[in-house]
């Protein structure tokens, strides 16, 4: 077995029993148990490691539990895929690919995303949790009056971003949930795959799987015109087809929700256009100006009062939100100049920058001062932030000879 070195967590009698044996469906569902009961956001599974959680962004190993076996693995794998057969579309893309994602519901207690991938000539596996309890705007953090009337709007694209585990398909779940109790309209969500499953309330909501429903996202948001949506969810912009067909989408009179793996408001925008052939570069900075209503840069950081973790949020609001401002900053090429329209004018709004949300994270007492600065895209502007009583003396002196 490899070195301990991680926290561990000790593995419930029901799996502990079983560790001479080959893993089943039981052990398989008492690990998916342990997850929801630990609060994990997520279970890896790969060959020569016992089963490993992440727990408030760290790794537990369950203790109590043998290494997986490659005979472990393909059992586990099946699990979620099904049998291997020649209609079985996950499985096709697994051997195609390399890799597939699916949906599966545990017991009621819990959706995850499963993502199976080939590695060392074996299979692996990275579980997602998804909790079915909608978290509010209250508890996610968000400046709520402005939000919901953002979610009010008629047309539109709201982007949430951030790197991977950031908490971007928990936060944009909450605002179509929100939707779909406040708004009497038509949801369709395109996603890959289904994470969080919504029930119709006020709204009808229909939700289409890529690869399942439909054969791509840029496809899938094509063709949904033709079915009188209100409100759009494109699980993620991945190519520029997906990312055109959002913004003409927008720009036509549709609420648009998506996701980029960006780590700033201003980063956001620059990408959005410069993802385009130079030829095309002008009419999309254009539609982006217009069409742009609100991006929600996420960060998720562990907590130091509390187990858990706290998301701290960039909100920078475009034009179809309600800031000209931005809207012209956008078609005039000054994306430079936004970090200081968000600072001196756009808080009435609900703009923040993300080093002055984790400034006051760090005040609260809700995270480490090492965590906020490590996770600020711009130090200088965190340290100005908070108070000076909190800088330890090595970063102060360091950003004053920066200076």
């Amino acid at each position: 077995m490899a070195e301990t070195w991680r926290r561990t967590v000790k593995a419930p009698s029901q799996i502990a029993e079983k560790v001479g044996q080959p893993l089943d469906s039981e052990v398989m569902e008492g690990l998916l148990d342990g997850c929801v009961k630990i609060d994990a956001s997520d279970l890896h599974l790969t060959v020569g490691e016992p089963p490993i959680y992440r727990r408030h962004g760290h790794l537990v190993e369950l203790e109590g539990y043998r290494e997986m076996t490659h005979d472990d693995m393909m059992t586990a794998t099946t699990f979620f895929l099904g049998e291997e057969t020649a209609g079985n579309v996950y499985w096709q893309r697994f051997r195609e690919r390399g890799g597939a994602d699916i949906g599966y519901e545990f017991q009621k207690k819990a959706r995850f995303r499963v993502s199976a991938f080939q590695q060392r000539h074996s299979p692996a596996l990275a579980l997602r949790l998804i909790p079915y309890e909608m978290l509010s705007f209250e508890q996610l953090g968000l400046p709520v009056e402005h939000v919901q009337e953002l979610l009010h709007k008629p047309r539109g694209l709201i982007l949430l971003t951030g790197p991977t585990g950031s908490g971007k398909t928990t936060t944009i779940a909450s605002m179509i949930d929100y939707i779909n109790r406040e708004r009497e309209c038509h949801i369709i969500t395109i996603e890959d795959p289904i994470e969080y499953y919504h029930e119709s309330k006020k709204s009808l909501i229909n939700q289409r799987e890529v690869g399942v429903d439909v054969s791509s996202f840029s496809e899938a948001v094509t063709r949904n015109m033709r079915s009188d949506p209100d409100v759009m969810l494109v699980g993620e912009m991945r190519d520029l087809e997906t990312m055109r067909s959002c913004l003409q989408s927008a720009e036509t009179g549709h609420l648009v929700l998506s996701t980029l793996h960006t780590v700033s408001a201003p980063k956001t925008v620059d990408r959005l256009v410069t993802a385009f052939p130079a030829i095309e570069q002008e009419e999309i900075r254009a539609m982006t100006s217009t069409s742009l209503a609100a991006i929600y840069s996420e960060e998720l950081i562990p907590r130091i009062d509390i187990d858990g973790r706290v998301a701290a949020f960039e909100i920078m609001i475009g034009e179809a939100g309600g800031s000209a401002a931005i809207g012209n900053l956008i078609r005039e090429r000054k994306t430079s100049l936004m970090r200081s329209t968000i600072q001196s004018s756009g808080q009435q709004l609900g703009m923040q920058l993300l080093e002055a949300h984790l400034a006051r994270l760090v005040g609260e007492g809700k995270i480490s001062f090492e965590d906020g600065y490590n996770r600020s895209n711009e130090k200088h502007d965190f340290l100005s932030f908070v108070d000076d009583s909190l800088i330890p003396d090595r970063y102060r002196e360091a950003a004053e000879v920066e200076a």
